[in-house]
């Protein structure tokens, strides 16, 4: 659980800068595979799909920075044969998620092994009812359960400043959905990041490359785990 003053710096920092600000041009497809920043071992190779919003298109990083890179980069270090495929898209709400993950499904090379989705800071931005936040959470867990595909989730928690009934209808959601599905939670993708400067970028929302890393590092483990054995 985030401590107050990191609650409080991400209320002051979705009121400075969004989520949705786009990092650069829109690009011809939403669909791009992470680029490789460790030797590729041996094995079976797992396909995992990164599922998100700007915190995983890597907003504001050079090319090869992204979450989904640098756990790809720890899981090959870890002597796992994986390439993520990011599919991240900057701006995106849950709504817009919801409608887009079908169509990336289908066009990914094989079906993946594993789903890491990450949605929400941009509902919080625009301030939008945590029932419909929690509804296409739902929408998009119930097609990939559909699907067969393990999850792992990475949460999101709302400020304080948005008052106390909203904070624990959108706390909730993720906790909930994770029990519901049994999938992994990650609480909070921003934990231990958050409200400290040399983990952020000047925006204040989005973390930095050596944030990143400290998110990875603790988000990797959940990862490998949810990644059933190779058959």
């Amino acid at each position: 659980m985030i401590r107050y003053a990191a609650a409080a710096a991400l209320g002051q920092a979705l009121m400075l800068a969004g989520c949705d600000r786009p990092a650069s041009a829109p690009t011809a497809t939403p669909v791009a595979t992470a680029r490789a920043t460790a030797p590729r071992p041996a094995g079976p190779e797992r396909l995992v799909l990164a599922f998100g919003d700007s915190l995983y298109a890597g907003y504001g990083l050079d090319r090869g920075q992204s979450l989904p890179d640098a756990v790809q980069a720890r899981l090959r270090r870890d002597g796992i044969n994986a390439t993520i495929v990011n599919a991240g898209v900057s701006g995106d709400t849950t709504a817009a998620g919801r409608q887009r993950l079908g169509f990336v499904l289908d066009n990914l090379p094989r079906k993946p092994d594993l789903v890491l989705l990450g949605l929400g800071g941009n509902d919080v931005l625009r301030q939008l009812p945590a029932a419909e936040t929690r509804a296409n959470m739902t929408a998009m867990l119930d097609e990939l359960h559909k699907r067969d595909l393990p999850v792992v989730l990475t949460g999101m928690k709302a400020p304080p400043n948005l008052g106390t009934a909203y904070v624990t209808a959108f706390d909730r959601i993720w906790p909930d959905l994770a029990k519901r599905d049994q999938a992994g939670l990650y609480p909070f993708v921003l934990d231990g990041v958050i409200g400290d400067p040399k983990l952020m970028q000047a925006d204040r929302v989005h973390p930095n490359a050596t944030g990143v890393a400290r998110i990875a590092d603790r988000l990797t483990p959940l990862v490998a785990a949810g990644l059933k054995p190779a058959g």
